[in-house]
C-alpha cells in the first residue's frame, strides 16, 4: 500500500511500484481516486482507499492484506496542529493499523530536514543528531520514530525536483527573482534526487529480501552532490532568468533578504554544504545510480516552465 500516492512522490512511487506488477492499494485524501488509480499504470490490480491521516477513524481496516507499507503521505507547512495531527498522530494510527493487519515491511519517506541546518560533508544517518527547527520537521520526526520503533526503515532525501514538485525549485525561483546581479557563485554542495529515481530507492526498499538491508535509515539522493551555484543556474535556465553569474555573496544576499524569512532559510541552507553519504543504500540494493542532476534537471522544464508561467 501506498499512502500519499497522488501527491508528489507519491505519484511517482505509485507509477514504479506498478511497473512491477504488484496488487497496489493506494491511498489518498485530498484528490480523486481516479487520478491514483490511473497514475498507477499497473499491470497487476490496484485498489483505491480514501482515507485521512488527520483522521484515525477513516485508517481502519485499510492495511487488510497488506504485506508492505509504502508511507509517504506527510502534511508539509500549515499549521502547528496541523502537523501534529497529521505527521505525528496519524503516523502513530497508520503504524498501529499495519501492525494489527500484520504488514511485514513498513517503509517511510522521511527528509533530511530532520537534521536542522548545518554543515554536512558525506554525512551518514549513524554519526548525525537530528534537530528539527520546524512544526513539519519535529513532527516528521516523531513520525521517524513511530516507524523506527515499529521495525520500519526510514529514507531521508535532501532536495527532490521533478514533475509534481511546488516547493524547492519554486522556492529557488522565487529566491533568484529577488536577488540582484544574476546567479551566485556559491559553492557549497547538495544532495538531490530526482522525484522518479527517489521512487525507484523506495519502491527497491519495499522489495529488497530482509538480508540485503543492512540498516534502518538511510540517506536517500543521487550519490553526486551539486553545487549550490550549478543548481540555481538550472534554475535560472528553466525559469527564462539572465544567465549572468557573479551575483550577490553569501553575506550580501542574507542583508538584502532580512525582511524575508523564506528567502533567508533558502540561502542558509545554500550557504553550506548539505551533501549526505547515500552509498549504503544504492549498494544494499545492488542499483546503479543514473546520470544526475546535470543530465535530468532539463527534462523537467517543461512542468517548471508552466509552473513559472501560472505563478
Amino acid at each position: 500500500m501506498i499512502t500519499g500516492a497522488a501527491g508528489f512522490v507519491g505519484s511517482h512511487v505509485t507509477r514504479e511500484a506498478g511497473r512491477h506488477g504488484a496488487a497496489l492499494t493506494v491511498m489518498t485524501h485530498h484528490r480523486p481516486p481516479s487520478e491514483s488509480a490511473s497514475a498507477a499504470s499497473s499491470a497487476g490490480p490496484v485498489r483505491v482507499v480514501r482515507a485521512d491521516l488527520a483522521d484515525p477513524r477513516s485508517l481502519r481496516g485499510v492495511c487488510e492484506g497488506i504485506d508492505v507499507l509504502l508511507h509517504c503521505a506527510s502534511r508539509i507547512g500549515g499549521t502547528a496542529e496541523d502537523n501534529e495531527a497529521v505527521n505525528a498522530r496519524g503516523t502513530a494510527a497508520l503504524v498501529a493499523e499495519a501492525r494489527r493487519a500484520g504488514v511485514s515491511r513498513i517503509v517511510y519517506l522521511g527528509t533530511a530536514s530532520v537534521y536542522g541546518r548545518g554543515t554536512y560533508h558525506r554525512a551518514r544517518p549513524e554519526r548525525l543528531t537530528r534537530r528539527p527547527s520546524s512544526p513539519t520537521s519535529r513532527t516528521r520526526a516523531a513520525a521517524e520514530d513511530t516507524v523506527l520503533d515499529a521495525g520500519g526503515i526510514v529514507l531521508r532525501p535532501h532536495l527532490v525536483y521533478g514533475w509534481g514538485d511546488r516547493w524547492v525549485v519554486p522556492g529557488l525561483v522565487r529566491l533568484l527573482n529577488a536577488l540582484p546581479g544574476g546567479v551566485p557563485d556559491w559553492n557549497a554542495r547538495m544532495s538531490v534526487v530526482s522525484a522518479a529515481e527517489l521512487a525507484t530507492l523506495l519502491v527497491g526498499v519495499a522489495r529488497a529480501p530482509a538480508t540485503n538491508l543492512t540498516a534502518s535509515v538511510y540517506h536517500a539522493s543521487h550519490p553526486r552532490p551539486v553545487t549550490a551555484a550549478a543548481l540555481l543556474a538550472a534554475v535560472a535556465r528553466c525559469a527564462g532568468l539572465p544567465p549572468t553569474r557573479g551575483g550577490p555573496t553569501v553575506d550580501e544576499a542574507r542583508a538584502l533578504m532580512a525582511g524575508d524569512a523564506y528567502a533567508t532559510k533558502a540561502i542558509d541552507m545554500l550557504a553550506t554544504s548539505h551533501w549526505f553519504d547515500c552509498a549504503p543504500l544504492w549498494t544494499d540494493l545492488r542499483m546503479v545510480p543514473g546520470p544526475g542532476f546535470e543530465e535530468e534537471f532539463p527534462a523537467t522544464g517543461e512542468w517548471y516552465r508552466e509552473l513559472v508561467r501560472a505563478a
